[in-house]
Formats: C-alpha cells, structure tokens, sequence
C-alpha cells in the first residue's frame, strides 16, 4: 500500500487508469500539461535514481519534522492552558477589565481625539494587535499567490508553449454579458464611494479601515467580474497592488514604532489630535485607518483574483 501510494505521489498511476475507453475525455490542454509535467518529473527521478538517493534524506526530514511539530503542539498546549488557568471563572469580575474599559470611556476622546471608542481602541490602544492582524492577511496572501500563482516562471522549460492557451482555459468570464455591464456601470461607483466614506469615517463613526477596505475590495471584484480583469489590470497591477500592501505596512509600523518609543521613553509625539468630530481628528487613526484599508482591499482582490483565475495583474 506504502509503494503504491508513492508511486502515485510521483505521478506513476492514475487514478483512472482502470476505466473504460468509452467513458475517456478528449485531451483538452490542460490535459496535455499534466502529462507533460508526469513525464518531465519521471525523467528527473530516472536521473537522480530516487531509490538509493534520497531515501536517507526522506527519513532523517521525516524525523525532524515529527519532532518539531510535536514539541510545537506540546509548547502551544502549556501556553493555552496557562492562560485558561488565569482567566477569572464564569461570572466572577475582573478588575483589570473594569480598569481598562473605565479608562477607554472616561479618558478615551481625551487621550486619542477620535468619537468613535471602538476606532480609539483598535488603532490606538490595541494598535499592534491590529498591525498583527493587517500582516496576517498580507501572508495569507502571499501563501495563496506561492500556491496558485499562474505565470511563465512557474511553467517548466517544455510546458512554455501551451501556457497561454492553460490560462485562458482556467476561468469562466462573464463580463460580455451587457446586463452584468450595465449593472457594474451602475453600482461599482456607488459602492467605492461608499468605501471611501466608511473608511474615512472611521474615528467619527462606525467604519474604519477593514470595513472600508472590504467595501472596496467588494468594488474591486464586481468590476472585475463586470468589465474583465483586462480592464482591472491596467490600472490594478500586480506591482500596484504589491506596492500599496507594502506602503500601507510600512507606514503602520514606522507610524505606531514612533508613538510607541515616545509613549515608553514620556516623550510628546507632538501628532495633532485635532477637533473631535472633525474629519481630521483622531491623530493618527485616520491615516492608519487609511493604510488598513489599502491591506484590505487588496488582499480581497488578490484572492480573488487567484482562485479564479490564478494571476494578480496579468503574467
């Protein structure tokens, strides 16, 4: 069983080899690539001669990786048990979140300048956690782009010539359908309008960053699906998106480092909090609510984009 499971790992039975002809598919050319990609990793295991090279390699991997996910699970049991320990029983108070909660709504305007405490408290007080939570969605998409990813570098040397009939076999576009067009034209303004507004209100109101940002993405994905992703990629790119991630994280974690180091050392961070209420009030919330934003929305259009057709912003 062992043998045959390898054997089929690398590629050596097929599943349906024991079906009859009649109920046999036409090669389509995705077809034609896993075919070609069979035989190319077969010559490569007749070259290096798996059977004497690597089973050492195999078992010593093999090993480590045991090992280490048992002590990581070990590890993360004692760290989960400990905090259960420490958490107050069912129906007992915690004073230390009644300190917290009364300081958020008796000194929270005062000490962030934004209305909205719930914006005061992910952006301000709890900043890092939620810089935690915008890199979490920028891995997830880079772990997806790594995993689906269609381009001419993950395309082997002999598999470059049916690539681009590959590509254009992977997804079902919609967006010659005039009513799907007429329907795009009409709500993806209004819906990026909304986002806009939910994303700069975010210290007045409720809103902010990630639900802003989700609006958008929301946006991003219906005139995909109304106008092609052609028309998104023109302005959308792959770089653009990359760049925007990569900006909006950067500004976070420079803008945060810098008040954190002034808050520790009781040095002023002589940022504004503006006029509550105001637009321009909450000191930094606004412009990391901005930065989230961005995150957001084009991790939304990313997984999209490569679920359903596996690039972000052409080849």
């Amino acid at each position: 069983m062992k043998e045959w499971f390898t054997r089929w790992l690398e590629g050596d039975i097929e599943l349906l080899e024991n079906v009859s002809d009649a109920a046999e598919i036409p090669d389509s050319p995705r077809e034609e690539l896993k075919k070609q990609r069979k035989e190319f990793r077969r010559q490569i295991y007749e070259k290096a001669d798996m059977d004497t090279v690597t089973r050492t390699g195999e078992k010593g991997f093999m090993f480590l990786y045991r090992t280490v996910a048992v002590v990581s699970c070990v590890l993360l049991i004692g760290v989960l048990l400990f905090t259960v320990a420490h958490i107050p029983r069912y129906g007992e108070e915690n004073p230390y979140t009644l300190e917290v909660v009364e300081r958020y709504i008796e000194h929270g305007v005062e000490e962030t300048g934004a209305v909205n405490i719930v914006a005061a408290m992910i952006l301000d007080y709890r900043a890092f956690d939620t810089l935690g939570e915008s890199h979490v969605l920028f891995t997830a998409l880079v772990l997806v782009m790594i995993l689906l990813k269609l381009d001419k570098k993950t395309i082997r040397g002999s598999d470059l010539d049916s690539y681009y009939t590959v590509k254009q076999d992977t997804y079902f576009d919609v967006s010659g359908d005039s009513i799907i067009r007429l329907v795009g034209t009409v709500l993806v303004p209004c819906i990026i309008l909304f986002g806009i507004y939910v994303l700069l209100n975010g210290q007045n109101g409720p809103g902010g960053g990630f639900s802003g940002g989700a609006i958008m993405g929301a946006a991003l994905i219906m005139f995909a699906t109304a106008f092609g992703f052609d028309r998104v990629d023109r302005v959308f790119s792959a770089k653009v998106l990359s760049l925007a991630c990569f900006i909006g994280l950067t500004f976070y974690c420079f803008a945060k480092g810098y008040v954190f180091f002034t808050g520790a050392n009781g040095i002023d961070n002589h940022i504004p909090k503006g006029i509550p209420g105001a637009i321009l009030s909450g000191g930094l919330i606004l412009p990391l609510d901005i930065a989230v934003g961005l995150v957001v929305a084009c991790t939304m259009y990313g997984f999209y984009s490569l679920f359903k057709r596996g690039n972000i912003g052409g080849a």
